[in-house]
């Protein structure tokens, strides 16, 4: 059992005992840390919060939603949204903060609060520490019975956070509905299945849909990688459907699957879209450490710059805006895309590979072989209390500090054949260790080599 209260929010296993589990008294004193942040910032008191389809989600969406109201927060709740479709509703509702009530790829006993400050964009480092702070010293006061915040639902984010991804100059409904497009969609048993099929009506394309009661009792590990979505491959092979649509229960990460049943790969995903939206409009591109260097290649062809950040969506999102970035994102199959919010977005991603492959009239397989071919492996070692990472990653980098290495994030090692990228993940007790190289077996080396190496100083 676990739980992680870290600078971007609240993650935990749900269940056990308070401070070691997501309990109510956890899910309540971490959402009144939040309050107490908002109002000491005399921001907006208004907040606006969804959740994904987990079953354990409006239990902890009413502990939230009650505790801001004691504090004098007016709420604006979505119910049964995306991460996305709250993180633009913030800003269109003129809120000053939001919560999203989703554990993003995390088996089911698993959920968060994710928190957003008033540009719906998840909160800074420094605000983190700020309401961490707030939390340990229990400095937070509620409201008198004549301060009660309000309550009430808004129906609409939804139609609008669609409605803005087709007014984007470069997305063409009319030639995606004439190609008369055929696709299969994993809803993992969440919010893709009320949000991905409205976004394909408009777009004219049939669909099929798999694990689309909406019950978070998930068909399969949530995390839209090639070993979960056997079932998503054979349908797509079954249906004679042009590509195969997977993401995660909060509909921010996108995969996808060819025609043929093989996977497009999810690092490709924002490879692609950035094509695309390069090919339109020109510009600058950001990824993470972690993400393929197909990214780069691409980008660079094209004449403009690539730069690479520190894992974690605020830190890519800090780097578009200050190196103007026209499109950026994380290798895990998350796209952000300015023109619509600073946030990864998986409907947006479906829209502009629609159009990609409609304009292109090409299939998944032909798309992809116009893209430099790179194998990305991720591997993992999982972390107890006694572990001292800082010192396994510095030994790490003493050992290969002659290659090209960089310490912005953890350690990341290139090598004229490939890399390997080591960190201690953000929402789990592991160190992550990607490598990726020209072929499979070149990226398991690569990072079989350095987690043994880890191993072996653990012993």
């Amino acid at each position: 059992m676990t739980l992680i209260k870290s600078i971007s929010g609240i993650r935990g296993t749900i269940g056990g005992n308070s401070g070691s589990n997501l309990t109510p008294i956890d899910v309540v004193e971490c959402t009144a840390g939040f309050g107490q942040w908002i109002i000491n910032k005399n921001s907006i008191k208004k907040v606006v919060v969804g959740r994904d389809g987990r079953i354990t989600g409006k239990m902890v969406s009413q502990l939230a939603v009650n505790t801001l109201l004691a504090m004098g927060l007016d709420v604006v709740d979505l119910d049964l949204t995306t991460t996305p479709t709250v993180e633009m509703a913030v800003k269109k509702l003129a809120a000053g903060a939001g919560i999203i009530f989703t554990a993003s790829h995390n088996p089911k006993q698993w959920n968060a609060l994710k928190f957003l400050n008033h540009k719906g964009e998840f909160i800074s480092a420094q605000d983190g520490e700020n309401i961490l702070n707030i939390i340990k010293e229990s400095n937070i006061e509620f409201a008198n019975v004549d301060h009660l915040g309000t309550y009430s639902i808004y129906e609409n984010s939804l139609k609008d956070h669609i409605d803005a991804i087709l007014d984007l100059d470069y997305i063409d409904v009319d030639l995606i509905r004439s190609k008369q497009l055929k696709v299969v969609v994993d809803c993992i048993n969440s919010t893709g299945a009320i949000s991905i099929p409205p976004l394909l009506d408009r777009l004219g394309v049939n669909y099929t849909l798999i694990n689309d009661e909406v019950n978070g009792e998930f068909a399969h590990n949530p995390e839209p990688l090639p070993a979960h979505l056997l079932e998503l491959s054979q349908k797509v092979v079954s249906e004679k459907a042009q590509l195969g649509i997977s993401v995660d229960p909060d509909v921010d990460r996108l995969a996808f699957v060819c025609e043929d049943g093989s996977m497009f790969g999810e690092e490709y995903t924002l490879v692609a879209v950035a094509d695309f939206l390069v090919s339109k409009k020109g510009g600058n591109t950001v990824s993470n450490l972690s993400s393929t260097r197909a990214l780069a290649d691409v980008t660079r062809k094209a004449g403009y710059e690539y730069n690479a950040s520190a894992v974690g969506e605020v830190n890519v999102v800090n780097l578009m805006k200050s190196s103007n970035a026209v499109i950026g994102g994380e290798g895990n199959g998350g796209v952000i895309l300015p023109d619509l919010h600073y946030g990864r977005d998986a409907l947006a991603g479906i829209a502009l590979m629609l159009n990609l492959i409609a304009e292109r009239d090409v299939s998944l397989t032909e798309l992809k072989s116009t893209y430099p071919a790179y194998e990305i492996r991720k591997h993992k070692v999982a972390l107890t209390e006694a572990m001292d990472v800082d010192a396994i990653l510095r030994a790490v980098y003493e050992k290969y500090k002659d290659e090209k290495v960089s310490t912005i994030d953890g350690v990341k090692i290139d090598f004229d054949h490939g890399w390997v990228h080591l960190r201690k993940s953000n929402t789990e007790p592991i160190i992550r260790i990607y490598s990726e190289a020209k072929d499979a077996d070149a990226a398991d080396q690569l990072a079989e080599a350095i987690k043994n190496e880890v191993l072996n100083m653990i012993k």
